[in-house]
């Protein structure tokens, strides 16, 4: 899984009751599989895995933790304790990641395709509504009196089908190289990871927000996807195998972190 940021760091924006000094332990339950640290809620997930991870993901600074089931309540507490001070780093370096002003879709807004700044141009006409991208112009064709809604669906899909295209050669390549095989790509809307793996199905999910993103960014995911399929969780072997099929590979995620992710409402 890749949260919106990396194994054990996920990129997101801490509410500002988040930061900060956390008071003296005092863990409590706060909600049925949850618990509290001061200040700090962790939700906990109990699944058939062998390890414990911790996670921290978007837009308030959310912490996760995986535990396996047999694992005490104690135990994890400890485990908790002991990553605060990761914990409260990864969240002050995420309260500064920088965020896109909401869209509205009008002429000369800026955009970024592929890690570039593009600007809209609105064309009306009456006919079928289409994407087109000229220079540094991304062009949006559309019927007259098209709505925010409307011209916010015709881009989205648009994305969709140039992240396809851009994947399915770096799934090729990817595959013969680490020995893999993809039943199925997803390509959808992500709100908290630039991508996950199914490894059991043999499947992987994009974030269509990577068709904003440099090209490294999106061979870095996918590559970091695929080698779930070798090995599900984040430890130590999975940091090797990034290490010897895509040295470098911190830069990548970095230069992908440091990026403006979307304005939206979050929920989860």
């Amino acid at each position: 899984m890749s949260a919106l940021g990396t194994p054990v760091s996920a990129l997101g924006t801490p509410s500002p009751s988040s930061a900060g000094v956390l008071s003296e332990p005092s863990w409590g339950s706060a909600l049925p599989g949850n618990l509290t640290l001061g200040n700090l809620a962790i939700e906990v997930v109990r699944k058939d895995i062998k390890n414990i991870h911790l996670s921290v993901h978007p837009p308030a600074g959310r912490v996760r933790m995986a535990a396996p089931a047999h694992v005490s309540n104690d135990a994890l507490r400890a485990f908790a304790i002991g990553k605060l001070t990761w914990i409260r780093r990864q969240q002050q370096k995420l309260h500064v990641q920088e965020r896109e002003n909401p869209r509205e879709f009008i002429h000369r807004e800026s955009h970024s395709v592929w890690g570039r700044r593009r600007l809209l141009t609105v064309i009306e006409h009456d006919k079928p509504p289409f994407v087109e991208l000229r220079h540094t112009r991304l062009k949006l064709f559309v019927r007259p009196g098209t709505d925010t809604e409307g011209r916010n669906a015709l881009l989205e899909a648009w994305y969709r089908e140039q992240l396809r295209c851009a994947v399915a050669p770096l799934i090729e390549r990817w595959q013969k190289k680490l020995r893999v095989q993809v039943v199925k790509v997803f390509v959808q809307h992500m709100k908290t990871r630039w991508g996950s793996c199914n490894h059991t199905a043999h499947t992987i999910r994009l974030n269509t927000e990577l068709a904003k993103k440099p090209p490294v960014c999106l061979e870095y995911i996918v590559v970091h996807e695929l080698l779930h399929l070798l090995e599900p969780t984040h430890n130590a072997r999975f940091i090797a195998l990034l290490d010897q099929h895509l040295p470098g590979w911190t830069n990548r995620r970095d230069q992908l972190n440091r990026l403006p992710v979307r304005h939206e409402t979050w929920s989860y």
